[in-house]
């Protein structure tokens, strides 16, 4: 297992354990739902995030990655940004995480792999059109959640003083396949673990 397979399988570590800190049970499916919705996201799964049960009927997401920030409403638009990330790897690690009636805030260090050209048209500077880079900047993540423990958007900030590009070789590289490879397990073992709609207000 190298470097970036073992941190994808660690990423919901700190949600894990803030999970078990926390008793109120708006909070408790709140960090429920964001634990799911992350999994399901690295599976690929775009539909079930925007279920009537994990999401809002109008979010709305705010994005200020690379160059081109943007506003983005409504599932359609939701699932069209989702699609759009194509087959770039991401995860995320170094947590600071909270949980309120409102939601949750998440300062993190955000981590892509992909190819020079699809960085070069979100806005990144690389030097290879066809090189692989890691790519890695703080970020504040809030994500507002409804009383129903519904997400109602996601507030995505990029701390551009902290961005960082590596080139990486080919042969350390981890496929978006095994990430969904990945993120499929540890969805089955969260439910195995949970049960059925583990997620839902009132079952959490």
């Amino acid at each position: 297992m190298n470097r970036f397979e073992k941190a994808v399988y660690e990423c919901m570590g700190p949600t894990a354990e803030l999970l078990d800190r926390t008793t109120n049970p708006l909070h408790r499916a709140i960090l429920l739902n964001w634990w799911r919705h992350v999994h399901l996201e690295g599976a690929g799964e775009f539909d079930a995030i925007v279920a009537p049960d994990m999401m809002v009927d109008h979010p709305v997401y705010r994005v200020t990655w690379g160059a081109n920030p943007a506003v983005i409403e409504g599932k359609d638009g939701v699932l069209a940004f989702y699609n759009s990330v194509g087959e770039a790897v991401l995860w995320h690690s170094d947590d600071r995480l909270a949980v309120g009636d409102w939601g949750v805030a998440d300062e993190i260090t955000f981590h892509q792999l992909a190819r020079g050209t699809d960085l070069r048209a979100i806005g990144y500077d690389t030097e290879n059109s066809d090189a692989l880079y890691h790519v890695s900047s703080r970020q504040a993540f809030i994500w507002p959640y409804d009383e129903r423990a519904r997400l109602a958007g996601e507030h995505l900030y990029e701390d551009k003083t902290s961005l960082q590009i590596e080139e990486v070789e080919p042969s350390e590289a981890i496929t978006p396949q095994r990430v969904r490879e990945i993120h499929r397990e540890q969805l089955a073992k969260l439910e195995a673990e949970r049960g059925p709609n583990f997620w839902l207000l009132g079952t959490a």
